[in-house]
């Protein structure tokens, strides 16, 4: 007897492919459709693949037909327009309707614990703004439509595959030619990282359970790391010496224009979430990677394949002249 049948709207991304796996490991009954493009995430053995344009209604209908589900979740929406879309597309033909939001939508600076019902803002941060969009939209199918539909918000979920600092490996080829990175602030605000892994986890407990139909809800990590935490675990794994500098993150935007909206919205905040709803719907759950395991992995994977290991030229002549105007760095 197979189990419940769940629509995953993407499946090769950092975390629909952990939940793809996740799910297929639990017994679900799995359907990943993606634009078929992505080869570094390959849906695993178990899981049936669809391709489709989510964007457009007509290769949709062509790929799911008449079909119905148990659950829908949806990793890419991005617009109202997407979930007015898939409002219109799913209803009647699915149980939960699940969207995958981000806890930066919330406002900043907030008070910590950050929960559920904190307050959230548009800011200039494109992504956060267009995801709180997107949970007004669903929110309003809810409450309005009576269409089942829970809101799950992922903080900084890394895999293997992903550097979890704006830098990427410029970052680990700067220490190995003896040179800092430049991390924002003091390095001693707090941040949240959670492997994918553990995220698909908590997910496919609370898609199993359906307890949270009309809830929005966190699936975050435990483990509040400071930045410089951050980048010392990264500089363990690669067995390199962590040469920091710290600048404002206004200082850094004036270098770098895209990173220093990220940094002044969003990474210079510190964000600790209570976790206890989570842990109320799905009896058991908690976080089981530790950033100290999570940054092996990612070492291991980026120094299997010399081509993963991109340095970019322009954000390291950038850091070079952040450094320029300091003293000293931290070690």
């Amino acid at each position: 007897m197979s189990g419940p049948r769940v629509l995953l709207l993407g499946g090769t991304g950092v975390i629909s492919s952990a939940c793809a796996r996740r799910f297929a490991a639990d017994g679900f009954e799995v359907t990943a459709l993606t634009r078929g493009r992505t080869t570094t995430r390959p849906l695993p053995e178990g899981v049936r693949a669809l391709t489709a344009d989510v964007r457009d209604d007509a290769s949709m209908r062509a790929a799911l037909g008449e079909e119905t589900f148990d659950t829908v979740v949806d990793f890419i929406g991005y617009s109202p327009a997407d979930i007015t879309a898939d409002v219109a597309r799913f209803a009647g033909r699915t149980g939960h309707y699940v969207f995958i939001s981000t806890g930066s939508v919330y406002a900043r600076p907030a008070a910590l614990p950050v929960t559920e019902s904190s307050a959230r803002r548009a800011g200039a941060f494109d992504y956060p703004a267009r995801k709180l969009r997107c949970e007004e939209e669903v929110e309003r199918a809810h409450r309005y439509e009576g269409f089942p539909a829970t809101i799950v918000r992922a903080a900084h979920v890394y895999d293997e595959t992903v550097f979890p600092v704006l830098a990427g490996w410029t970052v680990i080829d700067r220490w190995r030619r003896g040179r800092p990175a430049v991390v924002h602030g003091d390095g001693t605000s707090l941040w949240n990282l959670m492997h994918a892994r553990d995220f698909a986890r908590g997910l496919a407990g609370l898609v199993a359970r359906r307890a949270a139909v009309g809830e929005s809800v966190h699936i975050t990590s435990d483990e509040p790391l400071t930045w410089d935490e951050i980048h010392f675990s990264l500089a363990r794994a690669a067995g390199v010496e962590p040469a920091i500098v710290h600048r404002s993150s206004t200082d850094i935007g004036r270098e770098i224009d895209w990173m220093g909206t990220v940094l002044y919205e969003d990474f210079r905040h510190s964000m600790i979430y209570d976790n206890s709803k989570i842990k109320q719907l799905v009896p058991g759950f908690a976080a089981q990677v530790p950033f100290e395991q999570g940054a092996r992995e990612i070492l291991r994977w980026f120094t299997a394949d010399p081509s993963r290991q991109q340095v970019d030229a322009g954000l390291d002549a950038a850091f070079d002249r952040l450094a320029e105007d300091c003293h000293g760095y931290r070690r």
